[in-house]
Formats: structure tokens, sequence, C-alpha cells
């Protein structure tokens, strides 16, 4: 079988993007690095990184994206089996491990320069409602309409995302208690329940 230009590029870049992963593992390249010193550390040239990435922040974009759907596969078992708050918690605690931090200020750092080129971004963007897809699956699993699932998981999402910005910003604030809080609003409570029974209805 005789494979076209287009099918034989999506080849090499995927190969490349695999170098890039096992180079920097969960770290991410600080965008103060240059193309030439993540090409040195990859042991590939410049050119090839300039080539099938266009730039270092497409580098990042790309490894982001990969690297956020080999997490997606753990989150996908617990989705699988779990509750929407199980779900958040196993996300909120993917993303706030310490070794998360390069990729973490890593992520923001593209999610600005998408802001500005989103044109430049298409893959990376359309890849930052995958969780918010999965977390809408379960709060229709769980008697939610389309719309009002879509909707909750959104601005869940939304919620934790600037939690972690706050981590990044602010290393020594301690959201946990935010993320309890974001549950409890969820089913229209400001504060914890003292048991799991409800009051009883007249």
């Amino acid at each position: 079988m005789i494979l076209s230009s287009t099918e034989r590029k999506g080849d090499a870049r995927e190969r490349l993007l695999a170098r890039l992963l096992d180079a920097f593992g969960e770290d991410l390249p600080s965008p103060e690095v240059s193309l030439r010193e993540i090409a040195a550390r990859t042991e590939t040239s410049h050119a090839l990184l300039r080539y099938h990435f266009g730039s270092l922040p497409g580098v990042l974009a790309a490894m982001l994206k990969a690297q956020r759907t080999r997490d997606n596969e753990a989150l996908f078992e617990t989705a699988r089996q779990g509750t929407f708050d199980d779900l958040v918690k196993a996300i909120w605690r993917t993303y706030t491990r310490p070794e998360q931090l390069s990729r973490l200020r890593g992520f923001f750092h593209v999610v600005g320069l998408a802001a500005y080129r989103p044109e430049d971004f298409g893959e990376f963007i359309d890849s930052l409602d995958d969780l918010t897809r999965m977390l809408a699956s379960l709060a229709e699993r769980e008697g939610l309409d389309a719309k009002q699932a879509l909707t909750t998981a959104t601005v869940t999402t939304a919620a934790m995302r600037g939690l972690l910005l706050q981590q990044v910003l602010t290393p020594t604030a301690q959201p946990e208690d935010a993320i309890a809080l974001i549950l409890r609003m969820r089913e229209g409570r400001s504060e914890p329940r003292a048991g799991s029974r409800r009051p009883a209805t007249t």
C-alpha cells in the first residue's frame, strides 16, 4: 500500500511527538527554552520540530493535548464506574500533583496565546471540551436533562480551571474546600450536610 504524503507526514509527526513525550515525561518544556534546546534533548533537529509543529507554542500545544488524552484514559475509568462527584475529585487529584506544576504553567501559557490567535491552536482548543463532555455524560446519567447537564459540567470545569490557576499564581492557597463547595453548590447547598438523610417533607 502506498501512503499519501499527508499520511506520511502525519506518521512522522506522531513519531516525533512520541519522542518529545518520552524525553519530558510528565513535564513540559519551559516557554523560555528554544526549539534548538528541545531538539537537542530529544535528539532530533530544530528544522523537523519547526516543520511539524511550526513553533515552540505549537510543540507545547501538541504535547499538552497528548498528555491530557493520556490522562483522560484513566479518568474515563472513573467516569465509567463512578459518580459526577467522583470524577471531579479524580480530575482535581490528577492536576494538583506536584509533578504537574510545569504542565499547569504550560497549559495557562498556551491558553493565553490561543486567546490571541485561536486560528493557530484549533486542535488544542477543541480538546479543551473533553472533560466537560465526560462530566456532562455523568450528570445526565444522574438525572439531569442534556442542557442542564452540559451547563453543570461547563461551570464545574471552569471553576476547577480557575482554582488551578490560583494554585499556579498563589501556591500557598488551599482550595480543597473550594472543590467541596463546588460540589455542594451543584446540589443547591451552600453548607455541608450534617448527615446523609434529607429533611422530612410534610
